[in-house]
């Protein structure tokens, strides 16, 4: 892959100015984050920038338009699986007997698919990220990491960055470079999908529930979406999982009721870790799922995000089930498909178990989580692995090929760290959102990008987990 800027990183004079304007550029801009000082004291309003690269990073044109053109396939597939309870049920049968968090949120949707649902708008809006694996030939192709169909974050912030990109490049006296930038604003992409849910709702009174978690960090993302929907006259308001245990109710026609506000649409910017729930929480959650009101996710497009999910899509066959009369949409998905394989027991998952055992290096071992960080690699999977070979445990992972991509010269920049060039990789996010009323599918796009990048040092891990930093797509 080409090294754009392989003459600034060199140049130390010009990274200790350029990165001072960054800094600046990316405070007056409004890419911040809270310290954590300032959410567990809320009287000391602190906040700094949210750590991004100095310099935007290369990535190769071909694969960067193959990612956008593929996100509206996906959208389409979120959406079928979440509609296709016996594929829910058949593939993740192993996993909710060994995985409780799974296993209580596939109750909910049992249950509530019994009751039948009350739901009759669904908003989807999930980020579907890709690396570039390097062959051996030195050429790149897309591989997708995973779907996030809950609470897939930065698309505020991230909106921040390319003009502070653009300035930084013009500090270097690369004016033509900094114009190639491309433009980039999921916020108002994913505003437009909650107010397209919220106008099918029916009801100008309802207002948008951002449902929080309790401590805040990343609300400035947030708000970026949430001023969206004001300057569309929309009213917001922010929750947590206990204020709907205390204050939520449902009236006869299940509509949802807070504070007496009805909700129109529940945005999830949490629930997505086991961490998040407690039996009240738990009890909060049946409830918004039980309800009228728009969920985004509602609890079927959740299960559907699971990595087990992701891993029985690679099987032959599957994508076809799912999507029948679709051969191009199909193919298409496929293309960006990492090599992904069961740990069910059996003859099967008995088989690349004992190899990743034998030859670690070569997988990456994934548990049914969001977030970040919670992958394993190298030694430690050999070593976890090892432990639950032979344990219903085992059922609870899925294996993938490890992605080797090549590696380029940045500077990382983080509030109170010392600035050194370091090399990086980068991880490539589509935005999609999509909304269906019944069966009729109204609004299916993609939405925007995010491009993460962090040290070649960090096997695992996001930006909300503190490991990778904001960047900009500079096409090459």
């Amino acid at each position: 892959m080409a090294a754009p800027w392989r003459d600034v990183v060199r140049d130390a004079a010009a990274v200790r100015e350029a990165a001072a304007v960054a800094v600046d550029a990316a405070l007056l801009a409004g890419g911040l984050m809270r310290n954590l000082t300032a959410v567990l004291h809320p009287c000391l309003q602190v906040v700094n920038y949210a750590p991004f690269t100095l310099l935007p990073s290369a990535v190769p044109r071909a694969l960067f338009e193959q990612a956008y053109a593929v996100q509206q396939d996906f959208n389409l597939l979120v959406d079928a699986i979440s509609q296709n309870k016996e594929f829910l049920e058949q593939t993740l049968a192993s996993t909710i007997k060994v995985d409780d968090f799974t296993a209580q949120l596939f109750r909910i949707h049992t249950q509530v698919l019994e009751e039948g649902l009350a739901q009759t708008v669904f908003l989807g809006i999930n980020r579907s990220d890709y690396m570039f694996d390097c062959g051996l030939d030195g050429t790149a192709a897309l591989r997708q990491i995973e779907i996030n169909t809950i609470a897939a974050s930065f698309g505020g912030l991230t909106s921040r960055t390319a003009d502070v990109h653009g300035l930084v490049l013009k500090v270097l006296g690369k004016t033509e470079e900094a114009s190639q930038l491309l433009p980039n604003n999921p916020a108002k992409g994913l505003a437009l999908g909650i107010a397209k849910a919220w106008e099918l709702y029916g009801s100008q009174r309802a207002v948008v529930m951002f449902l929080v978690e309790e401590i805040q960090r990343n609300i400035f993302d947030q708000r970026c979406v949430e001023n969206e929907l004001w300057s569309r006259n929309i009213c917001v308001i922010r929750r947590r999982f206990r204020d709907v245990f205390e204050q939520g109710s449902l009236d006869a026609s299940r509509r949802l009721y807070m504070d007496g506000q009805e909700v129109a649409v529940v945005y999830y910017r949490e629930g997505y870790v086991p961490q998040n729930y407690d039996q009240q929480n738990w009890e909060a959650r049946l409830l918004l799922e039980r309800s009228r009101a728009v969920k985004c996710p509602d609890i079927a497009t959740q299960l559907a995000g699971t990595k087990k999910v992701q891993q029985e899509l690679s099987r032959p066959g599957t994508l076809e089930k799912l999507l029948p009369g679709h051969p191009e949409a199909i193919a298409r998905m496929r293309a960006t498909f990492a090599g992904l394989y069961s740990l069910d027991k059996g003859e099967e998952g008995d088989r690349i178990a004992a190899t990743a055992i034998a030859d670690p290096d070569r997988f990456v071992l994934k548990p049914q989580r969001e977030g970040g960080g919670n992958n394993l690699y190298g030694e430690e999977l050999r070593q976890v692995l090892e432990k639950i070979k032979d344990s219903p445990e085992r059922t609870s992972y899925i294996l993938m090929d490890k992605i080797k991509p090549q590696p380029a010269l940045n500077y990382l920049l983080r509030a109170h760290s010392p600035l050194q060039v370091s090399e990086c990789i980068s991880e490539l996010g589509i935005f999609g959102v999509y909304v269906r009323q019944g069966q009729e599918l109204v609004l299916n796009q993609a939405a925007g990008h995010l491009l993460r990048t962090k040290t070649i040092e960090h096997a695992d891990g996001g930006v909300a987990a503190g490991v990778a930093v904001l960047d900009t797509p500079y096409l090459v």
